[in-house]
């Protein structure tokens, strides 16, 4: 997939490109990888790949541009001419950064780059949670007409648990829906106060006051709603998740969702990817998105770009 009529192509050594949204297509700003002599290689096209595609694809090579694959540090360590991995997106929590540094790769990432994408789904799975959109959906194409009476957002309240970039655009979208926000970060950016209907709050209040939340933390030792903290949640509260698996309790998830105390997850993010058919993914208050958070023309635009850019600076030196 390099271009044939760069005939210099490949002089300063390969990259590798697994991202999906560029490695079956590819990308205009590939072409500035090309232009300064490197050749492209595509492990998987169109597919995450999987460890033996890696080591086998990404050997020879001196630049990564990476999706969410996971690189473990033994496999960092075959990969013995790597110099940089540079992540078209933010999360680096699939590389064994400790590992990467010590083998002297640089790990590089594209912070804000899908930020509008993600905050962008984030209040279509609120909408599309609060009406049971899939469900109506899919009860009229089998023949039925079925209904559920749905909740309205205005007035309601939407907790965010993590303020960065993306909370703080899914905030200023919510409240021009009417609805009201509270917010919790380790780090709030205090200066952020873009209506009297948005406020910090502690974890405690975020749990128990909100009639929606929204994940958008980086992850931690433990899950964020493991069962304690989901034994907060007033009754019929709705999650979403477009941040990383790992912050949901699984088992305890379950047991909420079917007693009524969470009434509806939607998720864009699972700890495998695809995952494997489970309880959760296939539960009936569930709504699952194949991580198409970051997933628009725009991000994609944006995170290509920055993605290239960093990689570049980080083999010139």
């Amino acid at each position: 997939m390099a271009s044939p009529h760069l005939t210099d192509t490949g002089r300063n050594g390969r990259i590798a490109v697994t991202p999906r949204s560029l490695s079956d297509g590819g990308h205009p700003a590939l072409q500035k990888l090309e232009r300064a002599g490197y050749e492209l290689v595509y492990p998987s096209p169109g597919a995450v790949p999987n460890e033996d595609q890696i080591r086998s694809g990404v050997s020879e090579c001196v630049g990564y541009l990476a999706g969410t694959e996971r690189l473990s540090g033994r496999l960092l360590e075959d990969l013995t001419e790597l110099k940089a991995i540079s992540r078209n997106g933010v999360g680096v929590d699939s590389i064994d950064v400790e590992a990467a540094k010590r083998l002297g790769i640089n790990v590089l990432t594209a912070p804000g780059a899908n930020s509008q994408g993600v905050a962008e789904l984030t209040i279509a799975l609120i909408l599309a949670g609060s009406r049971s959109i899939p469900w109506h959906d899919a009860q009229l194409k089998s023949g039925q007409w079925n209904r559920r009476p749905g909740s309205e957002v205005s007035g309601k309240v939407l907790g965010l648990i993590g303020c960065g970039q993306i909370g703080r655009r899914v905030a200023t979208m919510a409240l021009g829906l009417g609805m009201k926000v509270i917010a919790f970060d380790e780090y709030p950016v205090t200066s952020f106060a873009p209506s009297p209907d948005f406020s910090w709050a502690p974890l405690e209040d975020v749990l128990s006051s909100s009639h929606v939340i929204s994940l958008h933390t980086p992850p931690s030792g433990q899950p964020v709603l493991g069962s304690a903290a989901i034994g907060l949640l007033r009754w019929d509260t709705g999650i979403i998740n477009t941040a990383r698996a790992s912050l949901i309790d699984d088992e305890a998830m379950l047991q909420a969702l079917d007693s009524g105390q969470v009434g509806f997850l939607a998720t864009d993010v699972f700890s495998s990817e695809p995952p494997a058919p489970n309880r959760l993914t296939t539960h009936p208050r569930v709504i699952t998105t194949p991580h198409i958070g970051g997933y628009t023309k725009e991000s994609v635009d944006r995170a290509t770009q920055a993605a290239v850019d960093n990689l570049l600076q980080a083999l010139a030196t």
